[in-house]
C-alpha cells in the first residue's frame, strides 16, 4: 500500500487551472519531496489531497483511503503542518496542544513538554502573544504528538531561525527512521537536497519531473564567474557550460553537470578569483523544466 497515490488530479477555479493533471506516488517510509516557485499549485494539491478542496477531477487516497470519504479514519494517522497557521488566540500553548491531543487515540502528552524545551517553546504564553516563529513552533509539536503514520509538510520552516530549522530537520529524520512517511512541500531546494529520497517538480500546476535527488543533483545549474591571472589561449570550457560571456580576463557561464567535471577544470586555470553561485529555484526550473 502506498502512503499517497494520486492520479489525473484537476483542480479549476473557473477558467483558471490551478493543478493539472497531476500523478504522483509515495511509498510508505520514504521522505518525498514536493518543490516548486511560490503560486506553482504546492498548497493547492495538498489541501485536494487531503480533502479540504474538492477537486474537479480525479482522484487522490492516503494510506489506501479516500480523504473525503473515510476523513476522520485518515486525520488520525496523518500529521499535517500548513504553511501558515491560525489557533484559538486566547489559550496558551500548553493548553492548545494538550486540547488538540485529544482528537487522537495515540497523543502522547508527555511529549509536549519535551518536545516544547527542544524547540525553545514557552508552553505558557498565549497564542496571540507568539511571534509567527513560535506559532510554527507550536504547529510542529501538534503534528507529532500522536505519532502519525504520514507528515504532510507544506513549507515547514518558513519563520524558523537556522538553529530551530536544523532541530526540526532532525526531529523529522528521527520520525522517519520509526517509519512515519514525509511529504515535504518546500520552495527551497537546498531543504529538499538534505531531507528527500525522491522529489516531484511542480510549475504552474504541472508535475514537470519526479526524479531522486541525486539525479536532480547532476542537473542543478551553478553560475560560474572567474577572472583570470592569465588568459587561456585554449578558452574551451567544460562539458556542461553554456551561456559563456568574455571580458577582457573575466569568464561568466552556467554549469550543467557533475560538480566534480567543473572543480577539475577550474584546478588547471591560472585564475585571481573564482565564484560559484547556486541559482534561485525558478532559474533551475525555467533552465530544465520549461514546456
Amino acid at each position: 500500500m502506498t502512503a499517497i497515490e494520486v492520479n489525473n488530479l484537476n483542480k479549476h477555479y473557473g477558467d483558471f487551472h490551478a493543478i493539472k493533471n497531476v500523478s504522483i506516488e509515495v511509498e510508505q517510509g520514504e521522505i518525498y519531496g514536493f518543490v516548486g516557485p511560490n503560486g506553482s499549485g504546492k498548497s493547492t494539491l495538498i489541501r485536494s489531497i487531503l480533502g479540504l478542496l474538492k477537486t474537479t477531477s480525479g482522484s487522490a487516497s492516503i494510506l489506501g483511503m479516500d480523504a473525503l470519504k473515510n476523513g476522520a479514519e485518515v486525520r488520525e494517522l496523518i500529521g499535517y503542518l500548513p504553511s501558515e497557521v491560525h489557533y484559538y488566540d486566547e489559550m496558551s500553548s500548553r493548553e492548545l496542544l494538550e486540547y488538540s491531543a485529544r482528537f487522537y487515540k495515540n497523543a502522547d502528552l508527555s511529549k509536549i513538554d519535551s518536545l516544547a524545551e527542544y524547540f525553545q517553546l514557552d508552553l505558557n504564553k498565549k497564542i496571540t502573544d507568539l511571534s509567527f516563529g513560535n506559532k510554527k513552533k507550536c504547529s510542529i509539536i501538534q503534528s507529532v504528538l500522536h505519532q502519525p503514520k504520514l507528515l504532510i509538510l507544506d513549507e515547514p520552516t518558513s519563520g524558523l531561525d537556522p538553529l530551530m530549522q536544523n532541530r526540526f530537520f532532525d526531529l523529522i529524520e528521527e520520525e522517519n527512521k520509526k517509519g512515519t512517511t514525509v511529504f515535504f512541500s518546500s520552495h527551497i531546494l537546498s531543504e529538499i537536497q538534505r531531507m528527500c529520497d525522491r522529489a516531484a517538480v511542480i510549475r504552474e500546476g504541472s508535475i514537470s519531473a519526479i526524479e531522486d535527488i541525486q539525479v536532480l543533483l547532476e542537473k542543478q545549474m551553478k553560475k560560474v564567474r572567474v577572472v583570470f591571472a592569465t588568459v587561456p589561449e585554449d578558452k574551451t570550457l567544460p562539458i556542461g557550460s553554456q551561456h559563456e560571456k568574455w571580458n577582457d580576463s573575466k569568464l561568466s557561464f552556467e554549469f550543467v553537470g557533475p560538480v566534480g567535471v567543473l572543480i577539475d577544470w577550474l584546478s588547471k586555470q591560472d585564475l585571481h578569483d573564482a565564484v560559484l553561485v547556486e541559482p534561485d529555484l525558478e532559474s533551475i526550473f525555467m533552465n530544465y523544466y520549461q514546456q
